[in-house]
């Protein structure tokens, strides 16, 4: 490659990364959700997974840099939780993101993509039970025994299905978003056979059935249903 096509290279990989923190933070402004137990500390939005997608098209590193950069953005905007919510963002999105995305750039299977974020769920959901430990004390301002106890009732689940839905909607958004950075020629053409569309379609439709199972266990766990 000459430095021309690398100088070239370079500024489109900045401008893809730009792009996903753009969408991630609108995504998170927009498309958040607040438990009706455990208080506004806990939130989810669906920002991990534009930045997990990042990182399977760029590794670890990238989601972590576009991790903390969608965290500043709401920490200068829309964040009300100050210093400790921008740490909390940065560690759950960035775990998620950067453990799917490392076990992917070692497999770049579909088998590797849902390894990868099958291993972050579990290991994002055991990651922040100790950050919450550890720091929700500080928020709550109350002794940290009262957030022990609040670890397996509230944290748990809590983590559990905001981690399946960052699962499901990743093996949802990825064919759609890389298809309109290839139509914006921002990534390299795919050359896509029947098969491989037969494999999206299925890997779709198991994305709606879990992102569907998160919801109505959420709407349970607020009295809903």
């Amino acid at each position: 490659m000459s430095a021309m096509q690398d100088r070239t290279e370079h500024t489109r990989r900045l401008v893809v990364m730009a792009m996903l923190v753009a969408i991630a933070f609108v995504l998170a402004f927009v498309f958040h959700f607040v438990p009706a137990i455990g208080g506004n500390f806990l939130k989810y939005d669906p920002k991990s997974t534009v930045i997990a997608i990042g990182g399977f098209l760029y590794g670890p590193l990238a989601a972590l840099v576009m991790s903390v950069a969608v965290a500043l953005l709401e920490l200068l905007t829309v964040s009300d939780t100050g210093l400790i919510g921008l740490v909390m963002n940065v560690l759950t999105t960035a775990g998620f993101a950067c453990i799917a995305s490392l076990v992917y750039t070692k497999r770049r299977t579909l088998a590797g993509a849902v390894t990868g974020l099958t291993l972050a769920v579990i290991g994002t959901t055991g990651l922040m039970l100790l950050w919450n430990y550890l720091i929700t004390p500080l928020y709550m301002h109350v002794d940290r025994a009262v957030v022990a106890g609040m670890l397996l009732p509230i944290f748990l689940p809590f983590n559990l299905i905001q981690g399946v839905a960052n699962l499901a909607l990743t093996l949802m958004l990825y064919n759609p978003l890389t298809t309109a950075l290839r139509a914006a020629h921002l990534l390299p053409a795919s050359s896509g056979t029947p098969k491989s569309r037969r494999v999206t379609l299925w890997v779709t439709l198991v994305g709606a059935f879990l992102l569907l199972s998160a919801v109505l266990v959420v709407l349970a766990w607020n009295g809903v249903l």
